[in-house]
């Protein structure tokens, strides 16, 4: 959808959500932004209203399902939201550890899962009653395979990768676009965190850009770069018996301390 008028961003704090933010931004726009830190969202808020959009703010965890269908209802009452992205996410690096705590574990599938679920739905029947809108969700290249070195992550945004793309198939006929967005490595603080290779890692900017022209030509999947999307696509599609030996790390990690 190109110059959309009331925009909903999730996790516009930080990372790709401020630089969507700041995309979308202009005069004539109604932003709608969400995230956990105050100060942080403030600060890409303020950067919105100089560029000209109308910005509203709430601090809000994505996993609460009654706030964000509150939330969202109330803002698309009054604004009629055009477009809304499902960006909120996170993950938890496991450094040199065989795996996350189990509370963090919990948290990735709430934010990343539930919080998508909970941004999307509260406005599925009301733009496919008005017979139009966008809805962009946030995956990942992680998940087109079972990627070892982050288990968590990558079936979080597997499982956001194909409702996504069957959302598409399900709204298309209602007029409301579903668009899967399905970035490789992005320098962000998240990817600062990494401590595995990062093949391809690309500049936030050129991100958001790629990302912004997808949506404004309504495409279903935009993922890039195609070179990592076409090996992660290959390993996802092999047999297991050739996948799973590609996919198992080369080292042993380290066992956390038992309580």
């Amino acid at each position: 959808m190109k110059n959309p008028k009331a925009v909903i961003i999730t996790g516009a704090s930080s990372g790709l959500g401020a630089g969507l933010a700041l995309a979308y931004a202009a005069p004539g726009v109604t932003l709608l932004l969400t995230g956990r830190n105050p100060e942080r969202l403030q600060s890409v808020a303020t950067d919105c209203e100089t560029r000209g959009a109308k910005v509203l703010t709430a601090v809000i965890d994505v996993a609460d399902r009654e706030a964000m269908d509150q939330l969202l209802t109330d803002f698309d009452r009054v604004y009629g939201t055009e477009l809304v992205i499902a960006n909120a996410g996170i993950g938890h690096g496991t450094g040199r550890y065989l795996m996350e705590r189990a509370h963090e574990t919990a948290e990735v599938l709430d934010i990343n899962v539930a919080g998508v679920t909970n941004t999307v739905m509260p406005l599925v029947n009301r733009m496919a009653a008005r017979g139009r809108g966008q809805i962009a969700v946030m995956a990942s290249i992680a998940g087109f395979a079972a990627i070892s070195y982050s288990p968590t992550y990558a079936a979080s945004k597997a499982f956001v990768k194909h409702w996504g793309e069957a959302l598409h198939g399900r709204l298309k006929p209602f007029g409301v676009e579903v668009s899967t967005l399905c970035p490789g490595f992005v320098r962000s603080p998240m990817t600062d965190a990494n401590r595995f290779p990062m093949p391809f890692l690309m500049e936030h900017e050129r991100a958001i850009a790629i990302m912004k022209r997808g949506l404004e030509a309504g495409r279903g999947r935009i993922s890039f770069p195609w070179a990592v999307t076409w090996v992660a696509g290959l390993l996802g599609a092999l047999p297991s018996f050739m996948a799973m030996p590609l996919m198992t790390l080369r080292r042993r990690a380290k066992l956390p301390p038992l309580d």
